[in-house]
């Protein structure tokens, strides 16, 4: 484990949320501008025993950044994930910041299409596809 992590630069602000994503930061959020991006700063907690960023905890942050992605667009109205396709493509290292980015690619009445990438500085992490449902108000 190194001395220090990359914490994220200008721009990004811890979050403070409840629930499951608590216990997957902390959690950081950054306004661009075209939307919102998510991070999380890789430490101990975060490893698998090959001692990378567990597969679980990087799937936690494009699906949160995926579901915040489509309630913004779906005028705050919570959607909840009906499927969640990823790839990995390369490993994140301790007191690497991770950063999720996430775009609705179609909406209908009912549903959201979604597609979500994670990266580390310029390196690909994770692509992601989700399907999500818009829960009636």
């Amino acid at each position: 484990m190194p001395d220090t992590l990359s914490l994220p630069g200008v721009g990004w602000k811890a979050r403070h949320l409840t629930g499951f994503i608590q216990h997957a930061g902390p959690l950081w959020a950054k306004r661009e501008e075209h939307g919102w991006a998510y991070g999380i700063a890789v430490d101990s907690e975060h490893l698998n025993p090959a001692g990378t960023a567990h597969g679980g905890a990087l799937m936690t942050l494009v699906d949160h950044a995926l579901s915040a992605v489509a309630w913004e667009a779906c005028d705050r109205t919570p959607c909840v994930t009906l499927q969640l396709d990823s790839h990995f493509v390369s490993p994140v290292r301790p007191g690497q910041f991770v950063e999720a980015r996430a775009e609705v690619i179609q909406r209908t009445g009912s549903l959201v299409f979604m597609r979500g990438e994670l990266r580390t500085g310029e390196s690909l992490v994770l692509t992601a596809h989700a399907l999500l449902k818009v829960m009636k108000p």
